[in-house]
């Protein structure tokens, strides 16, 4: 079982998806700090939450982004030499690249 999908350790298979962890672990930290005072244990638990969600510090959050980010751009340069393969054999014997 691939659990990572070839988009490293702390990056996601969807953009989406990621941006979607950043921004619920954003809600649970402002409702961690808001309400710190009058439920202290509900606050700590949200707080971890957050670092679940996050997969670690915001710093590992941002390292996944960039991984995701450069997952998507290898992904549609693969898809880009591919087609660039595919006109290459259809013209054959051509001396010419399109």
């Amino acid at each position: 079982m691939k659990y990572f999908r070839g988009v490293g350790m702390f990056g996601s298979a969807f953009l989406g998806a990621h941006l979607m962890r950043g921004a619920a672990a954003a809600a649970l930290l402002a409702w961690a700090i808001v309400h710190q005072t009058a439920h202290p244990w509900l606050s700590l638990g949200a707080g971890v939450a957050a670092l679940v969600a996050l997969r670690g510090c915001p710093m590992c959050w941002t390292v996944g982004l960039v991984e995701t980010l450069s997952q998507g751009r290898r992904d549609s340069t693969i898809r880009y030499d591919e087609a660039v393969d595919r006109d290459r054999v259809a013209i054959a014997g051509a001396r010419w690249d399109l």
